[in-house]
């Protein structure tokens, strides 16, 4: 069975388009699936709009708990092996759905990578070229579209990893790392996203600078020398650089330059310490 999960919040202007359009493909397609809406905490017409759907499992939040939150309420109450995420808004084709179910045999994840033809505003684009970046550099591989909210990944994965996953945005950005880094596979198809109804729920600044620590976090939970090697290498060579030229004009060495290349030396040996840390912990798992 697969479980179709829509998370929504304050979703009145679309969630009715989105539930007939996804049962119409599933129902097409003859598979044997469920659609869970996890309302959270919506103070529109969402719920009211939901519970008159027919062959659709309403969860409700009592309060907004975060879209993180309502991804992890639905997949808890998923009867399916495999979970397909999709956003509320229409942004989503669901026609793509069957696109992600057709690579369920051979992957652990399929996501939905956003191509260039997508809708999506200069601020958001900017900001995902961006934190790509950071996450292709700390998980050793190119990564399309590191937070696409529309996917389908193997239910036991997510069980897996619930206790880590966060409550807020940044869920797919560390499923998508803890899959990279766990070897699990993961195949990323193209889509085009329309832009969506209603309004948008991300805050670029503030989710930006949660995104970032996210990744962070994350790298460091699976491979803490890509996050620590780095800082001690850049402060042992500008303590190194900041002594040897004082002790060549000056004929001393400044207590900063000493401070910076024991820094760096600690910081490495805490980064080894974390990495065998890291290894026992995979080896229980």
């Amino acid at each position: 069975m697969i479980s179709i999960v829509i998370p929504s919040y304050n979703e009145e202007k679309g969630i009715k388009r989105t539930l007939t359009e996804v049962k119409k493909v599933m129902s097409d397609s003859g598979i044997d699936h469920e659609i869970i809406v996890v309302d959270d905490g919506s103070t529109d017409k969402t719920a009211e709009i939901v519970k008159n759907e027919k062959m659709i499992r309403l969860i409700q939040h009592p309060y907004n708990k975060g879209y993180g939150s309502a991804l992890k309420t639905g997949t808890k109450n998923a009867k399916g092996d495999w979970v397909i995420y999709i956003d509320a808004d229409v942004q989503h084709d669901p026609e793509d759905i069957l696109k992600l179910i057709e690579h369920t045999k051979d992957y652990d994840m399929v996501v939905g990578a956003r191509t260039k033809k997508s809708k999506i505003s200069l601020l958001r684009r900017l900001g995902k070229i961006f934190l790509g970046s950071i996450a292709n550099y700390l998980s050793g591989m190119k990564i399309p579209d590191l937070n696409s909210g529309f996917r389908a990944i193997r239910r036991d994965i997510v069980m897996e990893f619930m206790r880590i996953l966060p409550d807020s945005f940044s869920f797919t950005t560390t499923i998508t790392l803890t899959c990279v880094k766990s070897g699990y596979s993961i195949k990323y198809i193209p889509i085009e996203t329309t832009e969506g109804v209603g309004t948008s729920k991300i805050r670029p600044f503030r989710d930006g600078f949660n995104f970032i620590l996210m990744i962070l976090r994350t790298i460091t939970l699976f491979d803490p020398l890509k996050v620590f090697l780095p800082i001690s290498i850049i402060l042992f060579i500008i303590g190194s650089l900041y002594g040897l030229y004082y002790g060549i004009y000056e004929f001393n060495i400044p207590d900063g330059a000493i401070l910076l290349i024991i820094s760096s030396i600690l910081i490495f040996f805490f980064g080894l310490l974390a990495d065998q840390i890291s290894s026992l912990r995979r080896e229980i798992r």
